[in-house]
């Protein structure tokens, strides 16, 4: 590898990475920009639900998929609030026949909930409203273009160079679908609880139930921990920092609500 052309790319990569979210205002590592993120996202939701369909793993129960489309419709109003680049997002949601307590949206709008979640959970739409709020949250949050900077940088200074230069954008499919399994950090998981609550909370859904549903998933992880759970903090901690959050999150959703 020719050594010049590496520190030429970390010097051009070190002059993007840093850019502050419009939304949080959270300084970012930022290696790909929006547009990349969106079209390797939308190559790799279309290989993923592909593979689903030859699987015969994509819902055939018209009646949850139309609750989930109805969810995600109303949250999808208020991000656009929240974000308003996000109107232009091609949003798509899929429910998945899988018993993984699981869920994800990736940049631009490209989302998935499993039936596992929803059955072995119970789940009230209001609980739905929570998971889906904090996963479209991510979204709005740049949280996925993080995670693709992430796997970008392991694969060195060569590839990082021919991204920000436009040349090569083959190699970040695999990273947008690499992306949906690494772990968000600390600082983003709490800044989707953080706006992923508000969110529902603006479409009219009641955010005491984020609170519900943490003890839910807390009781769950005690024969194992989810998938869904493999990339979040502790359970109680998280049920701690949404009980202090409800009191700011009531006046929103009584105000939705009316």
């Amino acid at each position: 590898m020719n050594h010049k052309l590496v520190v030429t790319a970390l010097l051009a990569a070190s002059l993007v990475a840093c850019q502050a979210n419009p939304v949080s205002g959270r300084k970012q590592l930022v290696l790909v920009s929006e547009e990349q993120a969106q079209a390797s996202s939308a190559q790799a939701y279309v290989q993923t639900l592909a593979e689903a369909q030859k699987q015969g793993k994509l819902s055939t129960d018209a009646a949850l998929n139309s609750r989930v489309k109805r969810i995600t419709d109303r949250l999808i109003v208020q991000a656009g609030t929240m974000y308003p680049p996000s109107r232009e997002w091609q949003w798509s949601v899929a429910v998945i026949d899988e018993p993984q307590l699981n869920a994800w949206c990736m940049p631009g709008g490209k989302m998935a909930i499993y039936t596992g979640i929803i059955e072995k959970l119970k789940l009230t739409d209001d609980e739905i409203a929570q998971i889906m709020g904090h996963e479209i949250a991510h979204a709005l949050l740049g949280h996925g273009r993080e995670q693709m900077s992430r796997a970008i940088a392991m694969q060195g200074g060569v590839q990082i160079g021919s991204i920000l230069a436009g040349r090569d954008l083959s190699g970040l499919a695999p990273v947008a679908d690499i992306a949906i399994t690494l772990p968000h950090s600390r600082a983003s998981e709490s800044e989707a609880d953080r706006y992923g609550v508000e969110l529902a909370a603006r479409a009219g859904y009641d955010p005491r139930t984020a609170v519900r549903l943490w003890e839910k998933m807390s009781a769950a992880s005690s024969n194992g921990v989810p998938q869904f759970l493999s990339t979040h903090p502790s359970p109680d901690n998280r049920i701690q920092a949404l009980t202090a959050l409800v009191p700011q999150m009531m006046p929103i959703y009584e105000k939705a609500r009316k």
